[in-house]
């Protein structure tokens, strides 16, 4: 009885029905008016109308216009009222007026860090792509970073604990998910006994990624251990866009020197102690040098973002940043969905466009726009050896569904695609001729790519990249290679049921 109190009375399942409620309330006065009100019935067409010419003007993603049109068109009187809910409003111009200054103060304080145009010695493609993420995400690229590359996330986890133990002045961590077990509550103790030795603990987490994992007063549990701690994203039992925007960055910082980021959340399925969907392969990726300023940054501007200060960032800059030579060049890099640059994107097209012999990548979610999706098709047509390889056993049933669907397409125009038959690949990796590389938390899906905080590290020339090209050619060993015979005969249904979710993949 009290196992089923507890299930019953998750806020999950009171957001759940407060929603399904205000639906039902919707949707009656909505009937009720129209039946009785003439006027009413026609403004609620007139509003879907201008919701439609609306969509159709906005510089959106073409997939996301139709996924909407085909919402209202078919219901003109309930349609322009629920985009206007959930996807026509926006933030409010509060927060755009505060996210703005945040991110005039992070140019202001990493402007004198920019140094893109002295790559142009090795190429202008390397320095076309850092330029771009300098002057449009601010943020540096750094010659003067080691980069170590872990294939997995229980190498990750050994090291994080090493580094953590190294603090003296202060750790900063932001992520998506956290969950007790044997990972978090090995961290917490770190973390509990270095903020007893006055070490500065803060700790960023998102609402709905912690929604099932942690309870709602955690924070508080945490500030009575001295740990400073926000919620990123309070979720409320109200139809709104804004509940879209979640924070799904993965950031460990420690005194500035060393910082940690990839696919990898603090919970026990990301080490393999918890057997979810067969064995989970993340990755990580740990940065030691000047760059880890940049990610210092990051974590500040969010945690000023969400409690309303206006903290002096230079105060948190190392003295002396450690050197390394011959250490390629590292750009850590982020993305906001406020300011409607693409960066994730971006930097995925820019590495498929300079492609000249290979493009290997890891995503749990395949679930392309149609920019990307044209990019790896004319990649591998102009003979280049593209490779992707996903998941073969889900987390979410529905999404897998939706990355098969994406498959055809890809495997029609010559790209190799392989499911990591051992289980779930939640690692979100590219590497482009053994030159570049990417490790961060963006997904090849609308959410990542649109929606979400983001972040990730673009290397060229580093060391590691021979690691994360390794780690891709034996993962593929690992894995089933998919072919295009088998969706050639696909029953109907099957191929209609795909049809559908990949239509509307763009809302989920």
């Amino acid at each position: 009885m009290k196992k089923l109190n507890s299930i019953l009375f998750h806020r999950s399942v009171l957001v759940g029905l407060s929603l399904l409620v205000q639906i039902g309330v919707l949707a009656v006065m909505i009937i009720s008016f129209s039946e009785h009100m003439v006027g009413f019935y026609w403004a609620c067409i007139a509003l879907s109308v201008v919701s439609t010419l609306w969509i159709l003007s906005r510089q959106m993603e073409p997939a996301y216009k139709i996924a909407w049109l085909l919402l209202i068109l078919p219901m003109p009187v309930f349609g322009g009222i629920f985009y206007l809910l959930m996807g026509g409003g926006g933030v409010s111009q509060r927060t755009l007026r505060r996210m703005q200054d945040i991110g005039r103060r992070s140019r202001e304080t990493l402007a004198g860090d920019f140094r893109s145009d002295s790559l142009m010695f090795v190429g202008e493609d390397p320095a076309g792509q850092a330029r771009y993420l300098e002057q449009y995400a601010c943020c540096p690229v750094y010659p003067n970073t080691w980069a170590e590359y872990f294939p997995l996330g229980d190498l990750a986890f050994a090291r994080m604990l090493e580094e953590l133990e190294k603090a003296d002045k202060y750790i900063f961590l932001e992520y998506f998910i956290i969950q007790e077990g044997e990972l978090w509550n090995s961290i917490l103790e770190v973390l509990r006994r270095k903020a007893d030795q006055g070490v500065e603990v803060r700790l960023l987490y998102d609402d709905f990624g912690c929604m099932y994992t942690l309870p709602q007063d955690y924070d508080k549990q945490l500030e009575a251990m001295g740990i400073q701690c926000r919620v990123f994203g309070r979720l409320v039992p109200v139809m709104s866009i804004r509940q879209n925007n979640r924070d799904h960055r993965k950031l460990m910082i420690i005194d500035g020197k060393a910082g940690f980021t990839g696919g990898m959340n603090l919970a026990d399925e990301y080490i393999n102690r918890r057997e979810r969907c067969g064995h989970w392969k993340d990755s990580a990726i740990l940065l030691r040098g000047e760059a880890v300023w940049s990610m210092t940054v990051m974590f500040l501007s969010m945690w000023d973002h969400c409690c309303g200060w206006d903290e002096d960032f230079d105060l948190f800059r190392p003295a002396r940043p450690e050197r390394f030579e011959g250490a390629g060049w590292v750009q850590p890099y982020t993305d906001t969905p406020l300011d409607h640059e693409k960066v994730s994107q971006t930097v995925y097209l820019n590495m498929i466009s300079r492609a000249r012999r290979s493009v290997y990548l890891t995503t749990p979610y395949l679930i392309v726009d149609e920019a990307t999706n044209t990019a790896l098709c004319n990649a591998a047509k102009s003979g280049v050896d593209v490779r992707i390889i996903t998941p073969h056993i889900p987390d979410k049933r529905y999404v897998f569904e939706v990355t098969r669907a994406h498959y055809a397409p890809l495997l029609e125009a010559g790209v190799k695609i392989y499911e990591y038959t051992p289980g779930f690949i939640h690692a979100k990796n590219f590497v482009v001729d053994g030159k570049y590389a990417t490790v961060g938390t963006v997904n090849l899906d609308y959410r990542s790519l649109f929606l979400h905080f983001e972040d990730g590290v673009w290397l060229y020339d580093a060391p590691c990249i021979r690691d994360i090209q390794r780690d891709f050619l034996e993962t593929m060993e690992k894995s089933e290679e998919i072919t295009i015979r088998r969706y050639r005969h696909l029953n109907l249904l099957v191929q209609l049921y795909r049809t559908i979710l990949r239509i509307f993949a763009p809302l989920m």
